[in-house]
């Protein structure tokens, strides 16, 4: 039968009987069989295969697949013989929270902010309530009486928050009386309504909600045999689970189950080679290769693998474009000159040193720059190319070494950084100005700047702890990152380097000296003390730039002084004037 390499099945019984690719990885369930944790939680980025692992575990374990070997049959975990013994042997409930997103883009009123609440209530309860009408059919059992039917029948779409909390225990009790052996638990992607809670602005609800819910269900619950929980980040333990002290967590840092999610290079060069296309194995690296879990490094993206053979080769960044990346927009947008300025460097191919936290702390992502990064990378945005072991008193946090994963992440910042600056479907004035820029058009360039500065100071400022004196400086660094992005194929663009006497704040080189010219940027903020207008202060930046020689580095690259344009940007709260 022809292998078909399809994308978007996450169901092991349904890859099996239509043939879809699939590289082996049964091996699984006999480690985490083995290791024998009773409850724990796998945090691996998205698309890596956690969906499909969750659903092989339930394929193997649960009774309703009693007499299904031939679903594992030359598979790696059918080589152990005790193993082969408990397939189809347990009662297996499998929820996911994928589904549980915001139903609002606003959290601002407060109406808004209890539509977002009630609706991630909701559709936790919907899944629950679904759970329970697949396994209606126990209540037929004599074991059961009134009540427990009554009761039974009382999960439903408009539960009572205390009866959502505790349905799943109170469903594992039923399961267990019925089959005689207790359940295994299977939850996938249980960080997402989390997530969506802290873009939304309803964080501390859900955390009471979910932290309820998980203790219930994974700790004061006599009737659960093991349980094992998928997501993309380690949420703080004080958070939702400070009350499961037996819980196994297992990060992207971790030795446990390295190899299980995602593709080794020997596994991709494997499949590479079988359908002729060992040609694109350097590139397929570059463009796809970057993640390292535990002490496995060149790990894949399965997603996208299976993309690039699916369309006979062609590149493109299809892991990126699977979702829209907004809560790493918005950290990055509301983040601090910091950050801005690391991301400069990022998309310059550059790697930066931080100290990294496995525990997330949503709330207090907001003004916590090492937050960030600590999320990007359990994300699979950022990768760990080097470590500093802990000092020896034991004290602080691990410091790594990070740069952008590969070439496909790189691409998806560059888009997402565009994205901040279209002014509307049609057209761009960030683009305009770039235009106006090279045309040397100062008229232009006041008009559309003050469109932008408009525009970008909300973008870049409406985090809580950004002060009125910070906005120019947070403008500046999203203004370097957006002429990054719409410049980068025809200038060398640095910022905040040494030349002459002192620190500029942008240079443009051209790789073409003859085309285009090369340009000094420097920003000033309007100071009442010093100047008396704007045009003062355009003045000022421009005598800096001549007094710090700020030309050297230009000057000494071979650009006479005609072909080297300098302006000044003067900032007056959201005004800004050019001058030359």
């Amino acid at each position: 039968m022809k292998v078909k390499h399809g994308l978007g099945y996450q169901n092991y019984e349904d890859m099996m009987a239509n043939h879809i690719f699939y590289i082996d990885k049964t091996n699984f369930i006999r480690e985490w069989w083995e290791y024998a944790d009773k409850v724990t939680l796998i945090t691996r980025p998205r698309r890596f295969g956690k969906t499909l692992n969750l659903s092989t575990v339930e394929c193997f374990f649960s009774n309703k697949y009693k007499g299904r070997s031939d679903l594992f049959e030359g598979r790696l975990v059918w080589k152990d013989e005790d193993l082969r013994k408990l397939q189809g042997t347990y009662p297996v409930i499998f929820m996911s929270f994928a589904g549980v997103k915001s139903g609002y883009g606003e959290s601002e009123a407060g109406e808004k902010l209890l539509d977002n609440v009630e609706t991630m209530k909701t559709a936790v309860k919907q899944i629950i309530s679904d759970i329970y009408a697949k396994f209606r059919d126990i209540m037929k059992s004599e074991s059961f009486d009134e009540n427990d039917r009554a009761y039974f029948a009382s999960v439903n779409d408009n539960m009572t928050d205390r009866t959502a909390h505790v349905a799943i225990r109170r469903l594992c009790g039923y399961l267990e009386k019925v089959y005689g052996k207790k359940v295994i638990i299977l939850l996938d992607e249980y960080d997402t309504p989390m997530q969506e809670s802290w873009v939304y602005g309803y964080w501390n609800h859900a955390v009471a909600f979910f932290r309820r819910f998980f203790v219930t269900t994974f700790k004061d619950n006599d009737s659960i045999e093991r349980g094992l929980i998928t997501g993309i980040t380690r949420i703080s333990k004080e958070s939702i689970f400070s009350e499961l002290n037996h819980l196994e967590v297992v990060t992207t840092v971790s030795d446990k189950y390295s190899t299980s999610f995602g593709f080794t290079e020997e596994e991709v060069f494997q499949v590479l080679d079988e359908l002729n296309l060992s040609k694109h194995k350097e590139d397929v690296k570059r463009w796809y290769d970057g993640f390292t879990f535990g002490k496995s490094t060149d790990i894949y993206n399965p997603w996208s693998i299976i993309a690039f053979i699916s369309k006979d080769g062609e590149y493109a960044p299809y892991w990126a474009n699977t979702s829209s990346n907004s809560l790493v927009s918005t950290l990055i947008q509301t983040g601090d000159i910091d950050a801005k300025k690391t991301v400069e460097d990022l998309m310059k191919g550059k790697s930066f040193t931080a100290p990294i936290e496995e525990q997330i702390v949503f709330d207090q992502l907001e003004g916590n720059t090492n937050a960030v990064w600590s999320l990007l990378l359990a994300s699979g945005y950022l990768k760990m190319t080097g470590r500093e072991p802990l000092r020896a008193e034991g004290k602080g946090r691990p410091r790594c070494t990070l740069a952008l994963t590969n070439m496909e992440v790189a691409l998806m910042f560059e888009d997402m950084v565009r994205s901040w600056f279209e002014m509307d479907v049609e057209s761009s004035a960030y683009n305009d100005f770039i235009k106006a820029m090279l045309l040397d058009d100062v008229d232009y360039m006041n008009e559309f700047m003050n469109e932008i500065a408009l525009k970008s100071f909300s973008n870049f400022d409406v985090a809580k702890n950004a002060s009125c004196n910070d906005h120019p400086e947070r403008f500046y660094h999203g203004f370097v990152l957006g002429l990054m992005v719409g410049l980068r194929d025809q200038f060398e663009i640095t910022s905040n380097r040494e030349s002459g006497f002192g620190r500029y704040d942008i240079v443009l080189k051209p790789y073409d000296m003859e085309k285009n010219n090369a340009y000094i940027i420097e920003f000033k903020v309007f100071k009442s003390s010093k100047e008396k207008t704007l045009e003062d202060t355009v003045v000022n930046a421009l005598m800096q730039i001549e007094e710090k020689q700020y030309e050297a580095s230009l000057l000494a690259n071979g650009f006479t002084p005609k072909q080297i344009i300098k302006y000044g940007f003067a900032f007056h709260g959201k005004t800004c004037l050019i001058g030359k």
